[in-house]
């Protein structure tokens, strides 16, 4: 169990993290705190936006702050899976004879930046499926363990078609998060083009390192999630099936595939990290809906009514949380009472929750003070 120490350890880290990269990034606050709660939780991100608007330089930054060693691969359609992993190279010793060595290829790194992941074939893309969910690289028969801690920040620009090849349905899976980002404002492109031209370089700072990061998810992975909570995520999730028994009336009309078992995993535990960055001991109700779009919105596969109608998976989203914080009465407060978890600790929820049973009927429970 986590302890007062280390939350504010956690909460301190956090702090200079953010600062220093606000040095690098103007604006993109959403962005800046998917991507590091991402980061802490484990998980993999998808940046998605036109180019310019800062995404590699996030990347970078995020190297520099995070003090760990970054590779940057720039995909094209030429790019071949053994330059991303590596190959067997034939060397010579000093007498002559001949023998086969591992030339680590640029995925051996802890911090990859996939720029313009879906200019790549799909050969080339699917040489990131293993290193992105299992941390291995496997090269002719032998698997090789990559450097904890591993992140994959890929970006992809959402209008340009030509010479682009979408990414399979396996490896979108594997992001914990797509983020979208956004033009900045006036006042931000203003900012922006002030600080560039005093120096194009980024200037933050190390703030940890990546056993500190180790550290710091670590303690998140120790914060407990009350049954109540744990349930209203996984109903959340199977509700973007249409065919569920949780399905949704906006799934069933817009939503062809929902999410996969693995946006349930990404949700909780995004959801820890994202209650100790706002300073609470438990996962509320409140931190499950604002993670849904940016860990489902790229697990959904739209149907014709939904293409044809221009609705997008965000506002399929939108409509599912308000579906089901009406019919199960989702308490909105932020206040703690005790209640027990799914391990058996006690945990801290609203203090009134309405919580959906097996048998779909909603039941009412007020949950005793500690």
């Amino acid at each position: 169990m986590a302890t007062e120490k280390d939350i504010l350890k956690f909460s301190e880290q956090c702090k200079n993290i953010f600062a220093q990269v606000e040095r690098d990034v103007i604006g993109q606050k959403d962005i800046v705190q998917g991507t590091i709660i991402a980061m802490i939780a484990g998980g993999n991100v998808l940046l998605e936006g036109v180019p310019g608007v800062g995404k590699t330089r996030l990347v970078r930054s995020l190297g520099r702050v995070f003090s760990l060693p970054f590779s940057r691969i720039q995909f094209t359609p030429d790019l071949m899976p053994a330059d991303v992993t590596g190959t067997n190279i034939i060397v010579k010793d000093d007498k002559g004879n001949s023998a086969f060595q591992f030339q680590p290829g640029p995925i051996f790194s802890n911090i990859i930046l996939a720029d313009e992941i879906n200019r790549a074939t799909p050969k080339t893309q699917s040489a990131l499926l293993e290193a992105m969910q299992e941390h291995t690289v496997t090269v002719m028969g032998v698997s090789r363990k990559l450097n904890e801690p591993f992140f994959v920040l890929a970006t992809q620009n959402p209008i340009e078609q030509d010479g682009t090849y979408p990414l399979p349905e396996a490896q979108m899976d594997r992001f914990m998060f797509k983020l979208i980002v956004k033009n900045p404002s006036l006042d931000e492109l203003m900012d922006i083009v002030s600080m560039t031209q005093k120096t194009m370089a980024e200037v933050a700072e190390a703030a940890c390192n990546g056993e500190d990061l180790l550290n710091m998810r670590a303690t998140a992975n120790q914060i407990p999630v009350a049954t109540d909570v744990m349930r209203y995520a996984m109903i959340l999730c199977s509700a973007t099936h249409p065919d569920s028994e949780c399905a949704s009336e906006a799934a069933k009309k817009y939503v062809r595939l929902g999410a996969s078992p693995r946006a349930g995993q990404a949700l909780i535990s995004a959801a820890k990290v994202m209650a100790l960055l706002k300073g609470r001991f438990n996962v509320a109700y409140r931190d499950i809906n604002e993670l849904a779009c940016p860990v489902l919105r790229h697990r959904m596969k739209m149907n014709f009514e939904a293409i044809a109608g221009r609705v997008s998976p965000d506002q399929v989203i939108e409509m599912i949380i308000a579906e089901l914080v009406k019919k199960y009465d989702i308490p909105q407060s932020e206040a703690p009472k005790s209640v027990e978890t799914a391990e058996g600790e006690q945990a801290s929820v609203a203090p009134e929750a309405v919580v959906p049973e097996d048998d779909g009927k909603k039941k009412k429970r007020r949950f005793a003070k500690k």
